[in-house]
């Protein structure tokens, strides 16, 4: 049995819970986009804990370099403050995109939960009543994905490995902070 198969006998359970076709595929796509928020949040996780001490370094870096120019300016070093800020920003495009790929990092599980859908219920449409026209699973997982992320931001805080996370990051933002003096 290849990884499909697998992956397809596992999530094929949700579709099929109360029996009912549509109500089913509603209510089974929530729950696809609920793992694939789980799963992506867990990855956020995972990747800031790796990246960690890198980005402790950036963050430092970046404070030192913001004092440096800020003293170059109160001292009247037009040339050193350039040189300072010039070296801070790219330090803080590189914070920057840092923080770009973590974010990124809790969309990938829902393009595979697409990949799947899209394997089982390409063709499936659900009309929009009044209007003549009709939906299809990109949208309704769009949808599922939205409410399902709304719902786990409520209650990761109560989940003792997100809680876990959530306060070491609130603590890592305070302490990154860039702070003026």
């Amino acid at each position: 049995m290849g990884l499909w198969e697998l992956v397809d006998k596992v999530l094929i359970i949700f579709y099929k819970i109360s029996g009912h076709p549509v109500f089913d595929y509603f209510l089974g796509t929530f729950l696809l986009a609920l793992l694939a928020v789980v799963v992506g949040e867990f990855t956020i996780s995972l990747v800031f804990l790796v990246n960690k001490n890198h980005l402790d370094r950036l963050n430092i870096q970046l404070a030192n370099l913001q004092q440096l120019s800020m003293l170059a300016l109160k001292l009247g070093d037009k040339k050193s403050y350039d040189a300072c800020n010039k070296e801070a920003n790219d330090t803080f495009g590189r914070v920057f995109f840092n923080m770009v790929g973590l974010s990124a990092a809790a969309l990938w599980p829902a393009f595979f939960a697409l990949a799947w859908m899209q394997l089982r219920f390409t063709g499936i449409e659900f009309p929009i009543p009044f209007t003549g026209l009709a939906v299809n699973y990109v949208f309704t997982f769009i949808i599922c994905y939205i409410l399902a992320r709304m719902f786990f931001g409520r209650v990761k805080n109560r989940l003792p490995y997100f809680r876990g996370i959530h306060r070491m990051l609130m603590e890592y933002e305070k302490s990154s902070a860039p702070k003026i003096s």
